[in-house]
């Protein structure tokens, strides 16, 4: 399937003007990460995003010296986005779990297309800023959780 098509069918990208998803699928290309391989790494530049097609990716942070799982995604999942923030620098480790086939985005590209393109740029963000609200009430409903078991 091509790359416009898989994001037209995306429910995260679905929505998107044809005009914004036909300029996403210009700054996209498929990548695949072997299990065990780094998507993100605490640090590294943050130069691409990832719309994944196949597999899951465990989502974690140093904690203690060691590392906390926040959460696995799969396919349909985005993963990244501190592309969007300078000093674009990634937050949180990612490592593939399999192996993983994405479509990476080009994030300078991105950028460009949100400054030049104002439609485009709001039909993304609001995509984007939807999965990052999702997630840090997914996070929220964990912590609770921990929580509540650390207090048994």
């Amino acid at each position: 399937m091509e790359i416009a098509q898989v994001l037209g069918s995306s429910p995260t990208f679905a929505p998107l003007a044809e005009a914004s998803l036909a300029q996403l699928a210009r700054c996209a290309r498929r990548v695949r990460f072997a299990d065990g391989a780094p998507v993100l790494a605490v640090g590294g530049i943050a130069d691409a995003f990832y719309l994944l097609e196949r597999g899951h990716v465990t989502i974690a942070t140093g904690a203690d010296g060691g590392e906390l799982a926040i959460e696995t995604v799969g396919p349909g999942d985005i993963v990244g986005w501190s592309w969007l923030f300078p000093p674009y620098r990634w937050h949180l480790d990612a490592v593939a779990v399999g192996t993983v086939d994405a479509i990476a985005f080009d994030a300078e590209g991105i950028r460009y297309a949100i400054r030049t393109d104002t439609a485009f740029g709001v039909d993304l963000l609001q995509a984007i800023v939807k999965v990052l609200a999702e997630r840090l009430q997914a996070t929220r409903g964990r912590l609770v959780d921990l929580a509540g078991h650390a207090a048994q």
